[in-house]
């Protein structure tokens, strides 16, 4: 079968490239070399737990290495300091903080590392697509540069940027808002009051009302951003340079020396593809979605789309067969979940940004405003927790032996110690990736013998269930999950979303369950998510 063509060479198209290989489906990465080597420390992301945890899955093992963990969320009114939210120590369970071009580096390199005898990613560079063509059988794309070449896939994933090319030539809208906020942005060495605390710091007694932000990087660096009015003048050196004297003048009582490494002014705005899959083709991260304020994280977001679509293109490309449900299923997840957290960020804006808007509900003040500014930041809650695929068309319809974990249907699961039936210990998170996991919650097992517990109760029953599911599957079992009871079973997607839990064993749900995933499953749900409707409006 034909590869898979990918468009965009920045981290959403390389992640999809390894997302892709890790499952031995290739890719040809189309590369038009735009900022191929741009070092910019004022372009960084902040990547949630599971999204760095996938990132490390796909062979950029030492990410941790290369970003920043923070501490401490600090907040800050005026002339006083409200409060600070410590972070988890893990690093597991903690924001990450780092450089677009450092990721964009380590994922390059997990590209150079793969087998060379399989030819699994193949970089086309200096080309840029200018025509495709589908047919019931694949896509054809036809690119210009110093040899043009006419490339034929499988499928094609548009991961071009805001411009995306292929959004336009497969004649897809990208309506929205045009600059909801605009920052000044400038990436300096010095030394801080909160070492390796973030900080965020409203209405700055030196500044005429206004938002500033510091999120510390690797190296003593720091990220600070200051909010602007949306369409206001034009920012000079001069004046951001005044700025930084200013800003560190009053955290620090008195300007302290500093390196200034990188600067600039970013205007962010708000649109959503209204299509993100069309026929053979589809659009992924900026290409499908733009999103940025209140600290909303666009790349994470782009990451998840590539992590949703990357195993079912590989179920798709392997089978070979029809698989409308399970390919269309990638918009109603993802295109619902972005339209979901633009809705919160447009709704938070008024209360937020001055005037109306949900004012009347958020009893609460200052403290309230910053917890919603914190969701952005450290994804959590409407404006940053990771998604739940509560409507999912592959959800499984009301299977039997059906129940409630700590874990909702369709969110991801949550990171615990596992042991695999050959005795291999690691974390949950960590064995996601190449099929389904079936995870059984069994109290006791790590003091056990294995070779008791392996061939007791249960396990021989689970065992040959899993051998025998239509999707490649792994068996686990952990000695206690979060609201799980003994002896229940959780069915794990490939992307670590909870596709199931059941009480025990019961081989002819999961069977199903297992068939729903693959788009299978009778009478199942509409590709359409009930969200949908509400997301047109973006």
């Amino acid at each position: 079968m034909d590869p898979v063509i990918i468009v965009g060479a920045g981290p959403v198209g390389l992640a999809l490239s390894l997302g892709l290989a890790v499952r031995n489906v290739p890719s040809v990465i189309i590369d038009d070399g735009t900022d191929a080597n741009a070092v910019r420390f004022t372009r960084t992301a902040v990547l949630r737990p599971d999204t760095v945890a996938w990132v490390r899955r796909l062979g950029f093992d030492t990410v941790w290495d290369k970003g920043a963990s923070w501490a401490g969320w600090r907040f800050m009114h005026g002339r006083r300091h409200a409060r600070t939210l410590p972070l988890s120590p893990d690093r597991r369970a903690a924001p990450l903080h780092i450089a677009q071009h450092d990721l964009t580096h380590g994922l390059r390199n997990a590209i150079a590392a793969l087998p060379p005898s399989k030819d699994l990613v193949h970089v086309v560079t200096n080309s840029r697509v200018d025509a495709l063509e589908q047919d019931p059988d694949g896509v054809t794309a036809h690119t210009r540069g110093p040899v043009p070449t006419t490339w034929r896939g499988s499928y094609l994933v548009g991961c071009d940027g805001a411009r995306s090319t292929v959004r336009k030539l497969l004649g897809v809208r990208f309506p929205g808002r045009t600059a909801v906020e605009r920052h000044a942005v400038a990436a300096l060495r010095t030394e801080l009051p909160w070492t390796g605390e973030a900080v965020l710091h409203r209405m700055p007694p030196w500044s005429k009302g206004g938002e500033v932000t510091a999120r510390p990087l690797l190296d003593e660096a720091w990220r600070l951003d200051w909010l602007l009015p949306p369409r206001g003048d034009l920012v000079t050196p001069e004046a951001l340079v005044a700025q930084i004297r200013e800003t560190l003048a009053g955290w620090c009582d008195d300007t302290p020396a500093y390196e200034l490494v990188d600067t600039g002014v970013y205007t962010l705005h708000h649109r959503l593809a209204r299509r993100w899959r069309v026929d053979r083709a589809f659009l992924a991260g900026d290409a499908a979605h733009l999103l940025g304020a209140l600290g909303t994280q666009g790349l994470d977001e782009g990451l998840r789309d590539v992590e949703n679509l990357a195993w079912k293109l590989a179920e798709a490309w392997h089978d070979g067969g029809p698989a409308e449900v399970l390919l269309d299923s990638y918009q109603a997840e993802r295109r619902t979940a972005v339209a979901s957290r633009l809705r919160a960020a447009d709704q938070s804006l008024p209360v937020l940004r001055g005037g109306g808007g949900l004012r009347t509900y958020l009893r609460g003040g200052a403290r309230q405003h910053d917890a919603l500014l914190t969701d952005g930041h450290l994804g959590r809650g409407p404006l940053g927790a990771p998604p739940a695929y509560r409507h999912s068309p592959l959800a499984p319809l009301d299977p039997e032996g059906a129940v409630e974990v700590g874990t909702a249907a369709g969110a991801p699961v949550a990171d615990v110690p596992v042991t695999a039936p050959d005795g291999t210990t690691g974390w949950l998170r960590d064995r996601l990736g190449r099929g389904l996991l079936v995870v059984l919650v069994a109290p006791g097992t790590g003091v056990w013998d294995r070779r008791h517990w392996v061939t007791a109760g249960v396990m021989p029953r689970l065992a040959e269930t899993v051998r025998t599911l239509p999707l490649r599957g792994e068996l686990l079992v952990t000695e206690a999950y979060p609201g799980a009871a003994a002896h229940t079973v959780l069915l794990v997607r490939p992307d670590g979303h909870l596709a199931a839990a059941f009480t025990g064993v019961h081989p002819p749900s999961l069977h199903a369950a297992a068939e729903a995933l693959r788009g299978n499953a009778p009478g199942q749900a509409s590709a359409e998510a009930p969200e949908e409707a509400t997301a047109q409006a973006h």
